[in-house]
């Protein structure tokens, strides 16, 4: 007899061969390299304003942004498992690294970061990185764009030019600061950023193939520069920054330091694992590839390792500019690799041009990003499509805006998977004669298919079909259920057929049934019952002689039958022989 062949796992070479490797491979020739050439410098182009506005807003200096995309991007792309993604600060990190300078300092953002890459190197090479898609999009589409209101705030004081001694970081008490510093508005700043912004907008609409971030902020540069304008500036606040990368060093790592900032390095971890794994499933939707997730998990790792050691802050993948990468027609990772080169030259040859940009433009720069992010349309579908995406919407988005990014997550998905057990609770269905337990809340309730009526009318042997996920969320109900069936048969016969999984917990109410069964004389055969179903009742003595395990509904009621109808009791009592 033939037997089918059991799929064998990836093996470790499959899971975590870098994509360069794969793309190498596959035979890499000078046109690849050439449009891989254009593609990084398409991306660099975009990354360099955005890693320094990003920097900035996150409460450190614009070069640390710098180091970040230069150090971390090559490294997701030279060990990522996706063939464009293009590693660097994202705007998602700005709360959390904010909230973490303001705490720890810089020196305890980079150890948080670099414990993080730990952790996620760690997640990586223990194959966790396939249960990051488990997220609700609910969840995910909430704390983006909680993530999105918080990032425009920061940017109010900068964009207005406001004068306000401390900027609190809460956004229930950063409001009021912000609306008592209002006469200090500085009109040349708010002109400077409304020029940023309309270029960003002009630009796309009519030229969305050119730099729209570069540009704006060389036209506002110019600008400022060229009428004098009193406005804020890089030079102004951070002296510039400077012409080369520096020497690596590990930052300051004592024990107690560890605890203090273990806090933030898993919401680093946990915030990174998602976007970037987020941003290469948006890569494979745009190119039909297929990204491994594990092996981009080990690389962000990697990356967050590094980044630090050169005073850079968080890496993950970001989804702005990995689409970037797709459209201006990457062929693989070394686009994302020359990014980093490319980047790493306008530092040492362009730094001091640096120092002219406005803060007020790098802000509306963030301010677009911002827009961009809240991704407004599935937000409101989302409140639209069932009371249930909507709460978990709504309670991770106003978590994430008003208590903390992690809470939201935590709480969000939780409420997802709260959310899910109850939908798969409604899903199940008993059939006797008709259906028993019915999806009356469903929208539109799954056609089940039927058996017999006339077996299930038998007056000795009457017979059950279970159909539905059989697990802790539903096994009270098939237990009442069963209670309510009025009539007392010799012989019960339930059908698992169309039962995909039952946990212990659906065990042992069968159980129990069973043994209510046996007190009232009456004998219980089992059908359709897969193997992995059946070692769970077996485990938890749901087994032979108390229950009788037969292939078909109709097979069971004929053995039924022949047991009350033929050997004496006592013969029947004996054990089934395999």
């Amino acid at each position: 007899m033939a037997t089918s062949a059991k799929p064998t796992s990836p093996s470790f070479s499959e899971l975590f061969t870098p994509k360069l490797v794969t793309v190498l491979r596959e035979g890499y020739r000078l046109p690849d390299f050439r449009a891989d050439l254009v593609a990084g410098l398409t991306v660099a182009i975009v990354a360099l304003p955005l890693s320094m506005a990003i920097a900035i807003a996150s409460g450190v200096t614009p070069d640390r942004g710098l180091y970040a995309a230069i150090i971390g991007g090559f490294i997701v792309s030279l060990l990522g498992g996706s063939r464009f993604q293009i590693g660097g600060p994202a705007g998602a990190f700005i709360v959390l690294v904010a909230a973490t300078t303001q705490t720890y300092g810089v020196d305890g953002l980079l150890l948080a970061t670099f414990l993080s890459g730990i952790m996620l190197l760690a997640i990586g090479l223990l194959r966790l990185g396939t249960f990051i898609k488990y997220i609700p999009y609910p969840v995910t589409v909430g704390f983006t764009a909680g993530i999105a209101v918080i990032i425009f705030a920061s940017q109010i004081k900068d964009l207005l030019g406001l004068t306000l001694a401390h900027e609190p970081g809460p956004l229930l008490e950063k409001l009021p600061a912000l609306a008592q510093a209002l006469p200090t508005a500085n009109p040349a700043a708010i002109a400077v950023a409304g020029l940023a912004i309309g270029t960003i907008v002009l630009v796309r609409r009519f030229r969305p193939n050119w730099p729209a971030y570069l540009i704006a902020v060389a036209l506002a540069s110019v600008v400022a520069a060229g009428f004098g304008l009193p406005v804020e500036t890089i030079g102004t606040r951070f002296g510039g920054i400077p012409q080369a990368l520096p020497a690596p060093q590990l930052p300051a790592i004592s024990l107690d330091r560890i605890v203090e900032v273990l806090p933030a390095a898993v919401a680093f971890t946990l915030l990174g694992s998602i976007e970037s794994l987020l941003s290469a499933v948006v890569a494979d939707s745009m190119t039909g590839r297929r990204h491994r997730s594990n092996c981009e998990l080990v690389a962000q790792g990697i990356a967050n390792i590094a980044s630090p050691l050169f005073g850079g802050i968080c890496v993950t993948g970001t989804i702005a500019r990995t689409a970037t990468n797709v459209r201006a027609g990457a062929r693989g990772p070394v686009s994302g690799m020359l990014h980093a080169l490319f980047l790493l030259l306008f530092m040492l040859v362009a730094a001091p041009l640096a120092s002219w940009i406005p803060l007020s433009a790098l802000a509306g720069l963030l301010a677009v990003v911002a827009w961009n992010m809240a991704e407004k349309h599935e937000f409101a579908t989302l409140l639209r499509s069932s009371p249930g995406d909507a709460v978990v919407l709504g309670a991770t988005f106003l978590l994430v805006v008003f208590r903390d990014l992690t809470e939201g997550i935590l709480v969000g998905f939780g409420l997802g998977a709260l959310l899910f057990l109850h939908r798969m609770a409604q899903m199940v269905q008993i059939e006797h004669l008709q259906p028993m337990i019915e999806e009356d809340q469903a929208d539109e309730p799954r056609p089940t298919d039927r058996y017999d009526a006339a077996l299930a009318a038998d007056a000795d042997v009457t017979v059950y079909r279970i159909s539905g996920a059989f697990f802790f969320g539903t096994a009270a109900s098939v237990a009442a259920a069963l209670d309510r069936i009025g009539q007392q048969p010799k012989a019960h016969v339930i059908d698992f057929s169309a039962v995909p999984i039952l946990d212990s917990t659906a065990a042992n109410t069968l159980e129990g049934f069973v043994r209510k069964a046996r007190r009232q004389g009456a004998a219980v055969y089992l059908t359709g019952t897969r193997p992995a179903i059946r070692r769970v009742l077996l485990t938890h003595g749901v087994r032979p002689p108390e229950v009788h395990f037969e292939p078909t509904i109709a097979e069971a009621v004929t053995a039924a039958h022949a047991s009350l109808a033929g050997p004496p009791a006592d013969a029947a009592a004996q054990p089934e022989q395999a």
